[in-house]
């Protein structure tokens, strides 16, 4: 668990993974540098780093969809413009290892990738139509970039492709 900050900003970090070196402080990081760029003064965000199964599981019973994905986020804030947000991420570790290997760049590249995403997402973007998409993708890798992770969307990403996401 990484601790409020000045923002009042919580993060709750867990994996199910068993891979050394995970990015927990760097993905605690991005997630507040979000909240602030987006002005969120009070949030409490979980992220949970889970198998394929795991997230299949979850793609299942939350969105009928009987395929692993990338990214699920649940907003769970009661409604207020005056109350903290909570924001509960799902990313699937095991896909990011696997695209960011064939895409090479880090697999806390993609990691940070699917948190960004995750967080926009509760932020209201959308990337069900084109023009969405290509607003959400530039904001991702503006964060990114500005958070030491580099260009990690349209990094080696032909035009019109998107990452592998068959749950969405």
């Amino acid at each position: 668990m990484d601790q409020a900050n000045e923002h009042n900003v919580t993060v709750h970090l867990t994996s199910s993974l068993k891979s050394p070196g995970f990015p927990r402080p760097r993905l605690c990081k991005l997630a507040r540098a979000i909240c602030e760029r987006f002005g969120l003064k009070q949030a409490t965000i979980g992220i949970a780093i889970l198998t394929d199964g795991e997230i299949t599981e979850l793609n299942k019973r939350f969105l009928g969809k009987d395929c692993a994905t990338d990214c699920l986020s649940f907003d769970l804030s009661n409604g207020r413009d005056d109350a903290p947000r909570v924001f509960d991420l799902a990313v699937n570790g095991e896909m990011a290892a696997r695209q960011a290997h064939s895409r090479g760049h880090s697999f806390e590249a993609e990691l940070a990738l699917y948190v960004a995403h995750a967080m926009l997402h509760n932020l209201g973007f959308d990337d069900s139509t084109p023009h969405q998409a290509r607003r959400m993708h530039k904001a991702e890798d503006e964060i990114l970039q500005q958070e030491g992770f580099g260009s990690v969307y349209n990094k080696k990403r032909r035009p019109g492709r998107s990452r592998e996401d068959p749950g969405r």
